[in-house]
Formats: C-alpha cells, sequence, structure tokens
C-alpha cells in the first residue's frame, strides 16, 4: 500500500536531512539554517594508490596517453583524481579504507574503475562537498588542499566539482524536496519561491569559481591531459517519482534546468581553459534517481540502495568512468 503523508513526509525529512549533515559543505549558506560537518579524526595526508598488478605481459601495466597529452615518459599512466563526492562516489560500498573519514571516498568512484581499466597509476584525492576552493584550501584538518598531488609529471587529471559551490545545487535539492513535502508533490512550490536565484548564482559565481580552479590545475600540471566531468542526470525532464524523489511534479522540470545549467557551466569553463568536457547529458539520460535498480545511475532518497543519496550508485560510477575513456580516447 502507498505510504501515508505523514509517514512520507517523516522518512523524506530524515533522508534529507541526514544528506544535509554530511555533504553539504561547511561554508555553504542555506536559507534555513547552517549545516555544519561532522567531526571526525581524518588521515593526515593524501593516499596515492598505484591500481596496478603485475600478473603478466599480457596485464603489464599500460603505457598509453591521452590522445592529445603524448609524453616521452615510459610506464603506468601518472594519473591524479580531484573532485567532490560524485567523484568520490561518497557512500558506495567498500569505503576507501585509507582515505579520510569525512571524504566519504569509495574505492568503486570512478577513478578506481578507470584507473583499473587502463592500468594506471592512481592518486586519489576526491573528497565529499568539496567546493573548488578546497582545490587551494585544506577542507578539513589533516586533509591538504587537492591541488597538492599535483605535479609537472602528472599526465592525467579527472575531477567534477562544482556542484557544492555557494551551496547552490545541493541546497536547491534540499529545499525542493521540502517544499515539495509541503504540498505533497502538487504544484511547484520550489520554482514559485526561488525563481531563478539557483540559475543566476551558477552563471555568476560557479562558472568563475570553475575557470579559476582549471587554471590552477593546468599550472600545477602543465603537461597533463585535464578532463572535468559534467552531472549525471538526478530527475527526469519531467513527471517524476515523488514517492522517491520527494520533488513536486512542476519542479522536475525547474531541477532539470539548473542542473543543465550548472553543466553548461562545466562546459564553457572547460572550453575557456583548453581541458576536455566530458558531456554525461546524453549518456545518462533515462538513467536518473527515478528509473529502478539496474537502470539508474543516481539513488533516489527514498527506496534507494545508497546511503549517500541523490549520488551515484556504483553503475554510476561505472558508466562515468567508460564514457571518460571514449572522451579520452584511453585504451
Amino acid at each position: 500500500m502507498p505510504r501515508r503523508p505523514a509517514a512520507l513526509l517523516a522518512t523524506a525529512c530524515t533522508a534529507l536531512t541526514a544528506v544535509a549533515a554530511t555533504l553539504v559543505p561547511a561554508t555553504a549558506q542555506p536559507a534555513t539554517q547552517p549545516v555544519t560537518q561532522p567531526v571526525t579524526q581524518p588521515v593526515t595526508q593524501p593516499v596515492t594508490q598505484p591500481v596496478t598488478q603485475p600478473m603478466s605481459p599480457s596485464m603489464a601495466p599500460s603505457t598509453a596517453r591521452p590522445a592529445g597529452r603524448q609524453t616521452s615518459w615510459s610506464g603506468p599512466l601518472r594519473y591524479v583524481a580531484l573532485g567532490d563526492s560524485y567523484s568520490a562516489a561518497s557512500g558506495v560500498l567498500p569505503p576507501d579504507p585509507q582515505a579520510p573519514l569525512p571524504c566519504l571516498r569509495s574505492i568503486r568512484n570512478y577513478p578506481h574503475v578507470l584507473a583499473k581499466r587502463i592500468r594506471a597509476d592512481l592518486t586519489d584525492v576526491t573528497c565529499g562537498a568539496a567546493e573548488t576552493s578546497h582545490f587551494r584550501e585544506a577542507q578539513y584538518p589533516g586533509v591538504p588542499p587537492q591541488l597538492d598531488a599535483l605535479g609537472r609529471r602528472t599526465e592525467l587529471v579527472t575531477m567534477t566539482i562544482g556542484g557544492n559551490d555557494s551551496g547552490v545545487f545541493i541546497n536547491a535539492i534540499l529545499r525542493c524536496g521540502v517544499a515539495g513535502l509541503t504540498t505533497l508533490g502538487q504544484g511547484s512550490p520550489c520554482r514559485q519561491q526561488y525563481g531563478s536565484s539557483f540559475e543566476d548564482t551558477v552563471r555568476g559565481t560557479t562558472y568563475p569559481s570553475l575557470v579559476r580552479a582549471l587554471r590552477d590545475v593546468r599550472k600545477r600540471a602543465p603537461r597533463a591531459e585535464v578532463a572535468i566531468l559534467g552531472y549525471p542526470w538526478i530527475l527526469p525532464e519531467k513527471g517524476g517519482c515523488f514517492h522517491m524523489m520527494p520533488v513536486a511534479e512542476g519542479d522536475v522540470p525547474y531541477l532539470r534546468s539548473l542542473q543543465r545549467t550548472l553543466n553548461d557551466a562545466v562546459r564553457r569553463a572547460a572550453r575557456r581553459t583548453g581541458a576536455t568536457y566530458v558531456n554525461l547529458n546524453r549518456a545518462s539520460d533515462g538513467h536518473d534517481a527515478c528509473q529502478p535498480l539496474g537502470t539508474r545511475w543516481v539513488e533516489p532518497v527514498l527506496l534507494g540502495t545508497n546511503p549517500v543519496v541523490v549520488h551515484p550508485n556504483a553503475l554510476g560510477a561505472q558508466r562515468m568512468a567508460a564514457r571518460t575513456i571514449r572522451v579520452l580516447g584511453l585504451r
């Protein structure tokens, strides 16, 4: 039987509160109350993780380089993964035992999948809740700026970043979820309350921050191929699935438009800085959080399998890695 409205409201609020408590950056300023990060004991150094296993000549580390950045260096590709929870695959089990605890990094995130497939030497410093500023600044005590992992011998850099800047994207999802619960999925209460404010922030604040972050990466790793991924679709174009994603029906296209604006900001920043944009719009269409398990790449707020909701699952991480490999021409 369908859940009663009160039960749905309580369950959804609990799930949305859990997202806010774990993944909204401490610097974000939501409309209601500021959210603080849990204090845990982090690892003191970034972890360099070689994903190479010498087994047989056929499984030797690949020396293939991205098509645009051929080098004379031998050995496995030197690969550094940067980014936020969509890069870290926060909530996908098992967690990375060597990662700082607050980062909620999985060993099944797309950087690990990619590195294993091309037999690269991976340094993974992805961290849940990261903003572009955390490329230059420590995100938590004992967690160095992500740019510290780069160097002149770095050959490949990937990232998903920008969704946490100014708290705009994750907070939009949280606020629209709360608004949808108050109307039991009817109308478009979030659009009526916030209008163009979210998209205005992406265009005016997130975009220049992305440009600066990508330029900083290029300075630290001047010989590397730099790739930045868009975010896979969270919601379908219309309709939605209120029993899984408590967003009012009229706000589904509103949030879809916001995500399209964010991905376009990522695309434009990549073009402006000479980075490669890995477009997931077409690839992830039809794999949003409203789809059944085995089809969806992103887990819903309710009835999902990932303890960190509205984030990629293991299938999503695999597909993000596959798309990146294809776009960069890696083998």
